[in-house]
């Protein structure tokens, strides 16, 4: 069935899902919650919605801070021991950032670490965040001197995609970045390239303080950003999750004081990205319970929560980083049929899109187009 038809089925939550919702908030925030108001919740439907937008450790704390019913004692165990597995995981990580920094540093490396564990330190509870790869960022010289240090050190390595390497060390996935374009549309990547100019000449950094070594990441102004338009990519690329949203609101509440809201409103009207700024917005005050005095450029005025609400069925019908999408296909299908399922997919994407944004939708279009073609030149 294509996306737009499910969307459109999906923009009412079931008791599950409200339940679901109810408890992330309590745990992005550490606020008491009751789940009284939604009957009798199907346990093991919550669960299966924390894992498949990656939001586990918020749930879990969620339900530190329910009033009024407990949840079964194995529903409850269940939780509890995903987040302690999740927490030594991320001391694990944590470690292993510091040492590769400190190497780094003593190599004559200088890079700053993006997403992930930097934007984890905005979190109540910055171990119960659920992890993925770690990313650096890095200006061009500095990029070739970490790809010709670490390659070393990889017991594997993907193919180099422009200024982009993804490897595995200990266990570890490690990308190293040139660049975070969204690859959206000329303007938006334009912004990008200045924000990342002011990280790296400006040093528009921040300082994270990782078991005694001291990694960098972007300041708040320009991080933003970057999580901004990583996630809008996922969103118009299909893969668009709870955790990604959590983090942004995460760095907005984090820094409230210091942003400067006449550079970062700027800079979202030169990308002319302020419609979807002001329709996540929505989400997030809406469904994520995000403070409205901490959120930047939020308008209660107009169609912002009907927009909200269909950002809301999509992030459930797609799952964290396209969760729920059959990728079946690409492990059994012939080259020519996988690129038509494809094409299919991103053609209900743009509909389902065109449902929230009418206009804005277009402009991934070209760009998503080009990426198509230079993927089928390489044989993708």
């Amino acid at each position: 069935m294509p996306l737009y038809y499910i969307i459109e089925k999906k923009l009412l939550m079931n008791k599950n899902e409200q339940a679901f919702f109810a408890l992330v908030r309590a745990g992005l925030w550490e606020e008491d919650v009751q789940l009284l108001p939604y009957g009798d919740v199907d346990w093991d439907e919550v669960y299966r919605l924390a894992q498949e937008q990656s939001v586990l450790g918020l749930v879990a704390a969620g339900l530190e801070h329910v009033t009024d019913v407990k949840a079964p004692k194995m529903v409850s165990l269940q939780f509890v021991g995903d987040a302690l597995v999740l927490e030594e995981h991320n001391k694990a990580m944590n470690d292993f950032i510091a040492s590769l920094v400190d190497k780094m540093r003593a190599a004559g490396i200088y890079t700053l670490l993006v997403k992930g564990q930097g934007v984890a330190q905005c979190y109540e509870r910055p171990l119960w965040r659920s992890c993925g790869d770690v990313d650096y960022l890095l200006d061009a010289e500095n990029y070739e001197k970490a790809k010709e240090f670490m390659t070393p050190l990889a017991s594997s390595l993907d193919p180099e995609r422009g200024k982009h390497l993804g490897m595995t060390i200990d266990s570890w996935v490690v990308e190293l970045h040139g660049y975070l374009f969204s690859w959206l549309s000329t303007r938006v990547d334009n912004v990008i390239q200045d924000v990342q100019d002011n990280t790296f000449l400006r040093d528009g950094v921040r300082v994270w303080n990782n078991n005694g070594v001291d990694v960098y990441l972007p300041n708040p102004d320009n991080d933003v950003i970057f999580i901004f338009t990583h996630f809008m990519k996922h969103f118009y690329k299909g893969g668009l999750g709870l955790r990604q949203i959590c983090d942004w609101c995460r760095l907005l509440w984090t820094y409230r004081a210091s942003l400067d809201l006449r550079v970062l409103e700027s800079r979202i009207k030169q990308m002319r990205l302020m419609t979807e700024w002001k329709a996540f917005a929505a989400f997030a005050v809406d469904y994520l319970g995000m403070p409205i005095e901490a959120m930047p450029l939020y308008s209660e005025e107009g169609c912002w929560k009907r927009k909200a609400k269909r950002i809301c069925s999509f992030v459930m019908a797609v799952g964290n980083m396209g969760h729920n999408r059959d990728m079946s296909y690409y492990s059994s299908k012939p080259y020519i049929v996988r690129k038509i399922i494809s094409m299919n997919q991103r053609v209900s994407d743009i509909i389902s899109h065109a449902f929230i944004f009418p206009l804005d939708s277009i402009k991934s279009i070209p760009k998503m187009l080009f990426e198509g073609v230079k993927s089928a030149a390489r044989g993708e």
